[in-house]
């Protein structure tokens, strides 16, 4: 494989490559994932630590609630303020609301937050809002109390060490989610890039040096891919091996039929004046009176014709392009009388069935369509059929002129390469031209000609002839 070739199948990480592609796109999949899971712990965080505050603000007013003992504003003060808390307001119905506020204590705004309705999905949505920056310095922490029935216990505390636990917290979560993302998404890719990416890149760059040199038929790695296990994958590349081995084989036969016809195209000319000059002689040979000249001027005549009809068939196969087609109205039932009457002679005991309407007109080329009709018939009588006949059916705007003999029909190895040319016609002296020939001529006039049934019953050509508007 030369260099400019090879390149094609480097890994690309960071281009339009499917390699790279695959491997962030799975990088990002499971990022999506690891944050989806992860971010609900920021939202319990939150909770926790207002929970937190609460629980040390009861363990404050302990003891005051339970004995009835006075409250010290100064010594609670402190203790306030090393439980991080500025005030506490508790209330039991019908006694006194007990309130105690540390000595830092200022009127700022305040978030308040009732815990009783606090969701994960809000407290993670107000924790991200926090570590934005977005939120009141302090919060209003609203909860019931344990400490007495039907009690409330309401603590005002400094947002800003919550703020830095929930980004200290976060900075942990999304450093761990792309360490996680990352050897997950690597060890994924390396699975993908060996089941799917690195055989795509083989098949890919098979399709492009096959585009690029159709008739180089060179090692690849497509033949390995094709032999690996049975899956999807190795089937793709079995099937697109066996394509280009028949497109290159097809081609290479495409290149020699068009040098034969350009070759046969050169000589014909010359050819035809040979077998002119031979023809004329044999006419002359003809009236001497020597039965041994006569004998083999009979035999010698119908060898250059036969000859001089295979120059003409090979070179009119082998020009480009569809034949030419000249549209006139024609009466297909007279077409086909004047090929029953060229083939009839050739054996005169088969019987001719012309069943085409007689008012049936269509858009044709008489020449060509008289010439397809004599071929199929005069294949039928030489394959030893005894009926021919030929019917039309109608199919929307397509007329189907049919074909059928009694014959015996083709036989297998025959009808596979039936249409192509230069191929067994399946009787002795043929050229594999003729039906070739006579599909192109059908196609030309926008239809088709197929081998409808072949049997020990008999033989069925379909001929499709769409109406046209020339």
């Amino acid at each position: 494989m030369n260099p400019a070739r090879r390149k094609r199948q480097r890994f690309d990480l960071f281009g339009d490559s499917l390699s790279g592609r695959v491997l962030w796109v799975t990088v990002a999949v499971i990022l999506g994932i690891e944050l989806m899971v992860l971010l609900p712990g920021l939202g319990r965080l939150r909770n926790d630590w207002m929970w937190e505050r609460i629980h040390k603000a009861e363990l404050l007013i302990y003891m005051p609630v339970a004995t009835g003992t006075p409250v010290d504003p100064a010594l609670y003060g402190q203790m306030l303020q090393k439980a991080g808390v500025s005030s506490i307001d508790f209330q039991v119905p019908g006694q006194p609301a007990l309130q105690l506020q540390s000595g830092a204590a200022q009127a700022r705004p305040a978030q308040i937050i009732d815990i009783n309705e606090e969701s994960i999905g809000y407290g993670t949505w107000r924790a991200l809002a926090r570590i934005a920056g977005h939120g009141a310095p302090a919060v209003d922490i609203r909860a019931p109390s344990s400490l007495a029935p039907d009690s409330a216990i309401e603590v005002q505390a400094d947002a800003g060490p919550l703020t830095q636990e929930l980004r200290s917290d976060a900075a942990h979560v999304l450093t761990l989610t792309v360490i996680v993302a990352l050897i997950t998404g690597l060890l994924v890719f390396a699975v993908l890039d060996k089941l799917l990416v690195r055989p795509m890149r083989v098949i890919t760059t098979s399709i492009i040096n096959f585009r690029e040199d159709p008739e180089q038929d060179e090692a690849s790695d497509l033949a390995w891919l094709a032999a690996r296990p049975e899956d999807d994958i190795s089937t793709a590349a079995r099937e697109l091996k066996i394509m280009q081995d028949e497109m290159r084989a097809a081609l290479w036969r495409n290149a020699r039929l068009a040098a034969v016809g350009t070759s046969v195209a050169k000589i014909s000319h010359d050819l035809r004046n040979i077998l002119s000059t031979a023809l004329l002689v044999a006419d002359r040979l003809q009236s001497v009176d020597d039965p041994t000249v006569q004998r083999a001027t009979r035999t010698f005549i119908p060898a250059v014709e036969r000859a001089a009809q295979l120059v003409t068939r090979t070179v009119d196969f082998a020009r480009e392009g569809p034949p030419p087609i000249t549209r006139t109205a024609v009466a297909l039932n007279e077409v086909a009388e004047e090929a029953i009457s060229v083939v009839r002679p050739l054996d005169p005991d088969v019987r001719f069935a012309n069943e085409v309407p007689e008012a049936l007109v269509l858009p044709l080329d008489r020449a060509q369509i008289y010439r397809v009709l004599v071929n199929l018939m005069k294949n039928a009588a030489e394959a030893g059929a005894r009926t021919i006949r030929l019917y039309t059916d109608r199919e929307g705007s397509v007329t189907q002129l049919r074909v059928a003999d009694d014959g015996p029909g083709l036989p297998l190895r025959v009808q596979d390469n039936l249409f192509k040319p230069f191929t067994s016609s399946g009787r002795y002296g043929g050229t594999g031209l003729g039906l070739a020939i006579a599909r192109d001529l059908i196609r030309a006039h926008g239809g088709d000609l197929v081998l409808e049934q072949t049997g020990p019953r008999g033989t069925v050509f379909c001929m499709d002839l769409p109406a046209s508007d020339t």
